[in-house]
């Protein structure tokens, strides 16, 4: 038995738990935007982001479907990947911290480093998925 073998049974909980967590707040923010749909649709709008009633539904089917797919761990290199690639976009997108006023740069700021994170937590993800697929040990 490998390194890799014994450390992804030894970890196996902890990594559908770090799924379970990430995927979260995905599926909570696509619900709130499906349930929301008119006010979030005009807040993309002031976001400035192109074609709001194309993105709007794109972006609650990613992140409900992402977010069920993480935790079900279906192909899970891909599903981090997109959600990774979807999250650092938001980051630049919604919680430009560069450009916000006084009163809001502190929560923007918290906000865009949130989703860094996220991002890194993503890549820990696929990493972890390729070394259960390949049997490598990661250092």
């Amino acid at each position: 038995m490998t390194t890799a073998t014994v450390g992804a049974r030894e970890g196996g909980a902890a990594v559908v738990a770090a799924r379970v967590l990430m995927a979260a707040i995905f599926l909570i923010a696509g619900t709130r935007k499906l349930m929301t749909y008119g006010a979030t649709l005009g807040y993309f709008a002031k976001l400035g982001i192109p074609l709001p009633d194309v993105v709007l539904p794109l972006t609650i089917a990613l992140e409900i479907g992402g977010g069920l797919l993480l935790v079900a761990g279906w192909r899970v290199k891909w599903v981090a990947g997109a959600l990774a690639l979807f999250t650092l976009a938001t980051a630049f997108a919604a919680h430009a911290f560069w450009a916000a006023d006084a009163a809001q740069f502190n929560a923007q700021l918290n906000n865009f480093l949130k989703n860094v994170a996220m991002v890194g937590g993503f890549l820990v993800l696929i990493v972890q998925a390729r070394t259960r697929e390949t049997g490598e040990t990661v250092r």
